[in-house]
């Protein structure tokens, strides 16, 4: 056999129910990846380069290790395989299975290199022996930056190279907690760039949105989210992507409509003995998706999914993920529920309660939700972070203005505010589950404050676009106001997102007033 050079738009075509995994792909995008593979081996390292650049880990590794049993001292196919065991966003990789991944090549460092035939092929193994090498995990994923920004510069219109130089830009980025997003607007401009040039590379769609995923860059993706809802649906990753870009538009019905469609996916790869961590995913956005949309039986179906994947698979995080999912519906519905305080409450089942408690005028029980937020702040452990100290935060400032305390109530909300800021944009779900700027305009509202309130609705709308609540409050303060247009606008955009919710007193509401202002 010989070596030859390729370049090779990956396409497969999807095989019968319940074939193995390797036969599941429909099809995973387009990329062009040249290596000095036997030609037997291209088709498959391909197949796991554009899978991976989809997070499609369990199902690259497949493909890679395919390759590496035709080609054995093909040194990219065990490359592909060490990034094919973590997440390259999130901390806590595990250097462990990528390093013996990279020793089956040969034992040592040296070794692997010289297998590498060319200086853009040992430019990719180089980064990797730098990430999966000594030191902590910060310090060698800054250095795989490094090395792939050398190879970038080397390489400047290699689509493969900009689009994991882009990659590692915003993996070190996370790992450092640079949230100026400085990196991500580096990592945007050639994941940008690259995918209006290939417009089918799953890695430029992808990067790009990850990149983008903030309310004021958002719409700079918008493009490649619906494009990467279409090319790559063998990864349940893929499916669900595009909603970080869905959900900066309030697009609810495809924040909704995606992760379900990931969630199918998921399940239909799992096969019991790899993490359940795509499905999982998918359906709590699809939940907090479907409660924008008004669709709260559709919500409660996700709960239920909820505990058959509990019931299948076990394990902790099943348990934490259904009690926010159940504080997310009370506190969404507005169906409020004072649930019992206990040590093992999470911080947000006390905000839920807390928020009940506060709205049916139950001040023991809403007293009593704040003592126990203060306990997890306190206790600066399980559940203390900076969201668990803005949620005590925002129950105390309920607690406060029921009291008459209005100033401490406000200054509370004030300083939830500054909390907030310091962390990274919305690019999800609403965190935490009740958003400050929108408790905040509806406290205001409370106090017969409602010009200050339309500031922070706008806030909470630019922050969160499209939120229902947000919209049905700024509706009833520019009404406050008596700016009758403004609120004809709000509750029109109300009624829109909740079309059809007949039985919602907010749709109600908004069919009234918008009744009340229609010329004869």
């Amino acid at each position: 056999m010989t070596k030859q050079v390729l370049a090779v738009t990956v396409a497969v075509m999807t095989c019968g129910a319940g074939a193995p995994a390797h036969a599941q792909f429909q099809n995973v995008g387009s990329i062009e990846f040249p290596t000095s593979a036997l030609v037997e081996a291209q088709q498959p390292f391909l197949r796991g380069v554009a899978i991976l650049h989809s997070f499609g880990w369990a199902q690259a590794r497949e493909q890679f290790r395919e390759a590496q049993r035709l080609d054995p001292d093909f040194a990219l196919a065990y490359w592909g395989e060490s990034l094919a065991y973590n997440h390259p966003l999130f901390s806590g990789m595990d250097p462990t299975k990528p390093r013996a991944a990279l020793a089956r090549l040969a034992p040592t460092r040296a070794g692997r290199l010289a297998k590498a035939p060319t200086d853009r092929e040992k430019g990719f193994l180089n980064a990797v022996e730098v990430l999966w090498g000594d030191g902590d995990q910060v310090a060698r994923r800054v250095g795989y930056m490094e090395a792939m920004e050398d190879l970038y510069e080397a390489h400047p219109n290699d689509s493969e190279v900009a689009a994991f130089y882009a990659l590692s830009v915003l993996g070190a980025s996370r790992a450092t907690g640079d949230q100026s997003l400085r990196p991500e607007m580096r990592a945007g401009v050639i994941a940008l760039k690259l995918f209006n040039a290939k417009p089918d590379h799953p890695g430029a769609a992808h990067y790009t949105i990850h990149s983008y995923d903030d309310p004021l860059h958002a719409p700079l993706a918008l493009a490649a989210a619906e494009r990467f809802a279409e090319i790559a649906p063998a990864v349940a990753h893929a499916r669900h992507m595009p909603t970080h870009i869905f959900i900066q538009h309030g697009m609810w019905d495809r924040v909704s409509g995606n992760n379900q469609y990931a969630f199918e996916a998921a399940m239909d790869l799992w096969n019991g003995g790899e993490s359940v961590g795509d499905a999982m995913h998918s359906l709590d956005w699809g939940h907090y998706g479907d409660l924008q949309r008004g669709d709260y039986a559709k919500a409660r179906l996700w709960v239920e999914r909820l505990d058959g994947l509990a019931q299948r698979a076990g394990g902790e995080r099943a348990s934490r993920s259904r009690s926010r999912l159940v504080a997310r519906y009370v506190i969404e519905t507005e169906e409020w529920t004072i649930g019992p305080i206990t040590e093992d409450s999470s911080a947000v089942e006390l905000l839920a309660t807390g928020l009940s408690a506060a709205r049916t005028g139950d001040q023991a029980a809403a007293e009593a939700a704040e003592a126990a937020l203060k306990a997890l702040v306190e206790n600066g452990g399980r559940g203390g972070g900076t969201t668990t100290q803005i949620m005590h935060k925002e129950v105390g400032a309920l607690v406060h203005a029921a009291m008459g305390h209005a100033d401490v109530a406000t200054g509370l909300m004030d300083e939830a505010v500054e909390l907030v800021l310091t962390m990274r944009p919305p690019n999800g779900p609403a965190t935490p589950s009740k958003p400050v700027f929108e408790l905040y305009g509806e406290l205001l509202l409370d106090l017969d404050q409602p010009a200050k309130a339309i500031e922070r609705f706008e806030t909470s709308l630019m922050r969160l676009p499209n939120r229902p609540r947000s919209l049905l409050g700024m509706a009833r303060t520019q009404a406050a106001v008596g700016n009758r247009a403004a609120a004809s606008e709000y509750y029109t955009r109300v009624a829109d997102v909740w079309d059809g919710r007949d039985a919602f007193e907010g749709y109600r509401e908004a069919k009234r007033y918008l009744e009340t202002t229609e010329e004869p």
